[in-house]
């Protein structure tokens, strides 16, 4: 008894639809990756599912009129089209040179890392509690050396020799039962994804923030902003502009036209469309194995996927700069006023008597709110923050009451108590946040 294959029949699978489309966003964000994990570029010999949508993506990259044409829409800088950039960061404001300004995607990291924390949560009794806010610390080292970021290690891009293996495994299975017309197509899939791989791979990853600052300027301490965290960054200028006006940059070949890219692209547009018309024309058992290759080529592009990239890139973010565990500290507190205080405190370590650091301006980033007993609040928590006494008091005179009703005067000291309760929580913690900084000497390097 032989076992017999079924290798012609009328019936046939309806899968030209699936071999173009079928996975298009989970290999797009598989390619994103090979600029992410060492040795990725040269693992990408698999029959690929969504070959359309990755042509029609980064067949932007190609800046000319004839790639215009045929993938037509913006030319996005590579670091953007691979989603290595392009996040908009939060509002920057500096303590002391006044800055203000929207920081780019850098920034975005280091917000989205602080939020991945563990915050340290401050002890005692407000007198209310409202949304939880955190104040995360960032004393910023010497960066000496951006012109490389290293990449992460090789494990789970050596995952990709299973799909690879599937891939030539059905290809020589169509060869065996004689049908070429799956064989061949299978094995366009695999050059044309391997042949794209490679050349998007050979790109290079870059960090890139400004060298240089005029002579004299102040130190670059200053607060990332967003509706509820806050992150403090503590450093010169010099280093804190790597993370306000820094970005990656991803170096290709080929610039500013990137003519490989357009090939690579039009050679994936043709294997959609030699796929779409011929594979509905192999035999029942030739289909089975196309598929096949693509259903293990989308399960590792899928795990390629739930690996977010973002999370990666914060991670190679901190080994360019050598950012350890122990140099963030994060601290939760109970409202925002109290956060205000907590960061304001931070800021003002050393600088009490520096004219150039408003407290009241930095505090009124946190509660804007012009209200009388507000502004009297912000008053008389500013004038302690640039007081240089280390037994600070949060009261008022009865002088400083009058024209306050007895309800604006019980909420008055009820916000000062908060105050006093945030800066005895500062200054417990005052050493170790000085510690911090003897933990991060950033330098980027390959690694």
């Amino acid at each position: 008894m032989y076992l017999q294959i079924p290798t012609k029949g009328s019936f046939t699978l309806d899968s030209a639809g699936v071999a173009g489309f079928f996975g298009g966003d989970e290999t797009l964000s598989a390619m994103a990756t090979v600029h992410l994990y060492r040795g990725r570029r040269w693992l990408g010999w698999y029959n690929s599912p969504g070959s359309y949508t990755v042509a029609k993506k980064y067949g932007q990259l190609a800046n000319s009129r004839l790639w215009d044409g045929l993938f037509p829409g913006p030319n996005p800088e590579p670091a953007e089209a691979f989603g290595l950039d392009g996040k908009p960061g939060p509002r920057y404001v500096a303590s002391l040179s006044g800055t203000d300004m929207t920081t780019g995607h850098l920034a975005y990291l280091a917000i989205q890392r602080s939020r991945e924390l563990e915050g340290v949560t401050i002890q005692g009794e407000p007198s209310t509690e409202t949304l939880p806010a955190a104040v995360t610390v960032i004393h910023v080292g010497d960066v000496r050396d951006m012109h490389r970021v290293g990449m992460m290690s090789t494990s789970h891009a050596l995952l990709a020799t299973i799909p690879i293996t599937i891939s030539i495994a059905t290809c020589l299975s169509c060869a065996v039962a004689v049908d070429w017309l799956a064989f061949s197509l299978i094995l366009l899939g695999i050059i044309s994804s391997g042949i794209s791989c490679f050349v998007i791979g050979t790109a290079r990853l870059h960090l890139r923030a400004p060298k240089t600052v005029t002579p004299g300027v102040p130190p670059g301490d200053g607060l990332l902003l967003t509706p509820r965290d806050v992150v403090v960054l503590k450093g010169s200028e010099k280093d804190v502009n790597a993370i306000t006006k820094g970005h990656f940059l991803l170096e290709m070949h080929g610039g500013p036209e990137y003519r490989s890219v357009g090939w690579c692209s039009l050679l994936l547009l043709a294997q959609f469309l030699l796929q779409l018309l011929l594979i509905p024309q192999a035999t029942l058992f030739g289909q089975i194995m196309f598929l096949s290759s693509l259903a293990a080529s989308w399960i590792y592009n899928s795990f390629l996927s739930s690996l977010e990239s973002e999370k990666i890139q914060g991670d190679l973010f901190c080994q360019a700069l050598q950012v350890e565990k122990d140099s963030i500290q994060k601290y939760c507190l109970h409202n925002r006023r109290s956060q205000a205080v907590f960061a304001c405190s931070i800021l003002s370590d050393g600088i009490e008597t520096n004219d150039d650091f408003d407290a009241e301006r930095m505090l009124s980033l946190f509660v804007p709110n012009k209200t009388r007993v507000w502004n009297l609040w912000r008053k008389k928590v500013a004038a302690q923050l640039k007081s240089t006494c280390p037994d600070k008091k949060f009261h008022v005179t009865a002088k400083e009451k009058e024209g306050l009703c007895e309800a604006q005067c019980k909420l008055l000291q009820t916000f000062l108590e908060d105050a006093q309760l945030a800066f005895e929580a500062y200054r417990e913690r005052a050493r170790d946040l000085r510690s911090i900084g003897s933990f991060s000497i950033w330098e980027a390097n390959d690694v």
